[in-house]
């Protein structure tokens, strides 16, 4: 039985707390601190870049490494199971928790794309909420986005009990913890055990320098590349001769011209620039910015599209260590949030979702090929299952776990004369 038969409905969501932003803008600005700036969702670098979760995602390192992430979660589905007496387990395809999760989550929007667009939250801002909208039993029936900024996590100081402050078009509105599915990014901190830290805004300095170089390599060839040197004239030049030189070495240079050739006057000298040792090593800074990236969010450089390390022996092995060391942690959490908000207290002993990774971890034919027939040789799979695991239908009788090298079928032969009776 469900424990909540309170009906929800959500709102038009605004801005971030306005009672926030007001008690910062009551302090002097002049010297904001760290605080003021995280409620406007700004966080300043040590490389003086600003790092928001809409600036990091126009750093292309950073939008894969995000969009490797949620989309996974997005396509891999989320079954819910029932564990059956004989200690096996069925598919309650059913469960209003399968429903949401894989089918319609509400009437705009279907599930999976609630599961990635929920983990991208998280994994920019820190948390992911989604407003369960519940029947007059308590039975889940819909689950509505609400825009991370929109939602303030409070602590009851005595039962240590979260609930949830949502700023509304005309007010704000609490909401009990039961009634949020909230997904958390990961915290080392002990303190946060409550409130997720988003690894894009914890890693902000490397990010920040990423910006810096992209904006660098960006402002270079704007202009038509690096200069390649000065010119040095022997007599001092007027105003109005030196900008006449200036554009016309510039048009001349720059932009669709870059390498054409300039005509010099007033007996002026081209003398060539060496490049400094920053200069030097402008992309091995840039790839360590990259590698940087992929520590933040923990996933391997190949997923940024960095192939640089990339080989035949290690290639087959990407698709285990990104389910390993990327994605656990975010199927665990998932997995947990929705065994604590979507089944009921009383099911959670006979019912538990999971996720089915099998699309992540196909190798190439053969290899599948001689992996369900060890299975089936050793009795650990039936010929349906196997067809299952290719994505074909049953077949009558292959239900039977047996080892199809060592069983024989003898065919009974009819007497002679017999044949046609």
């Amino acid at each position: 039985m469900w424990p909540f038969t309170r009906s929800r409905q959500t709102e038009t969501l605004a801005t971030p707390d306005a009672q926030l932003i007001a008690s910062a803008e009551r302090r002097s600005l002049a010297d904001p601190t760290e605080l003021d700036f995280s409620i406007f969702g700004v966080v300043p670098s040590l490389s003086g870049a600003t790092v928001t979760p809409a600036s990091a995602l126009r750093v292309p390192a950073v939008a894969a490494g995000v969009r490797a992430i949620s989309e996974a979660m997005g396509i891999l589905p989320l079954h819910a199971y029932r564990r059956e007496a004989n200690g096996s387990r069925e598919r309650d395809n059913d469960h209003p928790a399968y429903r949401l999760l894989n089918g319609d989550a509400c009437p705009w929007m279907r599930g999976p794309q609630l599961r990635e667009l929920l983990t991208a939250d998280a994994i920019l801002f820190g948390n992911a909420f989604a407003q369960i909208v519940r029947d007059s039993t308590g039975a889940p029936r819909e689950l509505h986005r609400l825009h991370p900024l929109s939602v303030t996590i409070e602590i009851d100081s005595v039962t240590g009990e979260p609930r949830y402050r949502v700023t509304i078009s005309n007010g704000t509105r609490f909401i009990p913890f039961a009634d949020i599915l909230h997904l958390r990014a990961p915290s080392p901190v002990a303190t946060d055990a409550v409130t997720g830290r988003s690894p894009i805004m914890e890693a902000r300095d490397a990010i920040g320098l990423l910006m810096v170089l992209q904006g660098y390599a960006n402002r270079l060839f704007a202009n038509g590349g690096r200069p390649g040197g000065i010119l040095k004239f022997p007599n001092k030049l007027t105003k109005e001769v030196a900008e006449r030189i200036r554009a016309s070495w510039k048009a001349a240079t720059s932009g669709g011209n870059t390498g054409g050739t300039a005509v010099l006057e007033e007996g002026g000298e081209f003398m060539p620039l060496a490049f400094k040792s920053v200069d030097a090593q402008f992309l091995e800074i840039w790839q360590l910015s990259l590698n940087e990236i992929a520590r933040v969010l923990r996933v391997p450089p190949v997923l940024l599209m960095d192939y640089s390390r990339q080989t035949w022996a290690n290639a087959e092995t990407g698709g285990q260590q990104f389910l390993t060391y990327s994605l656990a942690p975010w199927l665990s959490r998932w997995e947990a949030e929705t065994t604590l908000k979507l089944i009921a207290p009383d099911d959670r002993d006979a019912l538990f979702v999971e996720h089915l990774t099998d699309a992540l971890l196909r190798a190439d034919f053969a290899t599948r090929a001689t992996a369900y027939g060890q299975y089936r040789s050793m009795g650990a799979m039936t010929a349906n299952e196997v067809r299952a695991g290719l994505n074909l239908g049953p077949l009558s009788g292959g239900d039977v776990l047996q080892n199809p090298y060592t069983t024989t079928t003898t065919t009974k032969v009819a007497p002679e004369g017999k044949a046609d009776e």
